[in-house]
């Protein structure tokens, strides 16, 4: 074939593509939000997705597939067609967490999904039992390393965030705690509040109004930087743990095969919608750092995170439930 006749059948064949990305979106845009409704992803994804069905012009449907931590919601996206009509909210659990434990979800967050952008990120704060007799992490630590495994702590279920952000600071800190995972971090938070357990690194949006009202201790942040919502906690590397930093993130990401002029376009427009103030100023007040990189940016992020929560789970020793 002469260099003129490839040029042409190079061109032909990527006209459609061409065409595709330019009429898209032409139908309703499905949202899979693998948690129930009501929660951190689940309100961010319908505060992005009503704004990006304004800008094109289409209907956003919005999915919710909770259970197994996100996992199943995720597997339930990674079948959908991947013709640029699916999206999914993840997050740490689902994308990075749960992807790094022994037993794989029927997914690869690596090989099923493209990421478009990191949405946000927020610490998780170390919070405390009012009975527990503990004012900053190194008195936790200390009554931790005097009576190991008398402390139980809480998570949101097994292969969460929440589990594997906690283990991490027992790692560091040297100490001893005892696991006791929820289905969900509303029932972990009730029972920490009922003392049923001690210790939680909770969520901010869920662990403020109880924090404010004294039903809990909050000893510390677990990001580089003191929260706006928080902002007289510590971090805790102020506390001589830096090596304990941990976010909970939200991002967005659409399916393998949507292709680069559809996952831009898609890039483009949510960026647009995270800097209109009637998007940032509910997701700033649960507590949240707005972040809209690119999505080679959020690829990157997302196999640092998996990096790090894997060498986390095998010297944890972190099972599948």
């Amino acid at each position: 074939m002469t260099v003129r006749l490839w040029f042409v059948a190079l061109v032909v064949s990527a006209f459609p593509t061409i065409v595709c990305a330019q009429n898209w979106p032409t139908k309703p845009i499905r949202f899979i939000i693998a948690q129930p409704p009501g929660g951190q992803n689940d309100v961010q994804a319908r505060i992005i997705g009503l704004k990006l069905a304004e800008i094109w012009g289409q209907l956003v449907v919005f999915d919710n597939r909770a259970g197994a931590g996100g996992a199943i919601g995720f597997e339930i996206a990674a079948q959908a067609p991947n013709d640029g009509y699916t999206l999914a909210m993840g997050s740490i659990s689902t994308l990075a967490v749960i992807p790094s434990m022994p037993r794989k979800p029927r997914y690869n967050p690596l090989m099923d999904f493209v990421p478009v952008s990191l949405v946000s990120t927020s610490p998780y704060v170390v919070t405390l039992h009012p009975s527990v007799p503990a004012r900053n992490l190194k008195e936790l630590v200390a009554l931790a390393k005097a009576k190991p495994g008398s402390l139980s702590y809480a998570s949101s279920g097994t292969a969460t965030g929440i589990h594997l952000t906690t283990e991490l600071f027992k790692m560091i800190a040297g100490i001893d705690m005892v696991h006791v995972p929820y289905k969900g971090g509303a029932p972990a938070t009730t029972d920490l509040i009922g003392g049923q357990v001690g210790v939680m690194f909770n969520n901010v949006i869920t662990a403020v109004p109880h924090v404010k009202s004294g039903k809990l201790r909050a000893l510390a942040v677990t990001t580089t930087k003191r929260s706006a919502a928080l902002p007289e906690i510590p971090t805790a590397a102020e506390a001589g743990y830096a090596a304990a930093e941990s976010s909970s993130w939200q991002g967005i990401v659409t399916r393998v095969g949507a292709g680069a002029a559809v996952v831009s376009r898609m890039h483009a427009d949510l960026v647009k919608v995270l800097a209109m103030p009637e998007v940032r100023t509910p997701i700033i007040n649960q507590g949240n750092d707005i972040v809209a990189g690119t999505p080679q940016d959020f690829s990157a992020f997302i196999r640092a995170e998996m990096d790090k929560w894997a060498k986390v789970i095998k010297t944890a020793g972190v099972r599948n439930e």
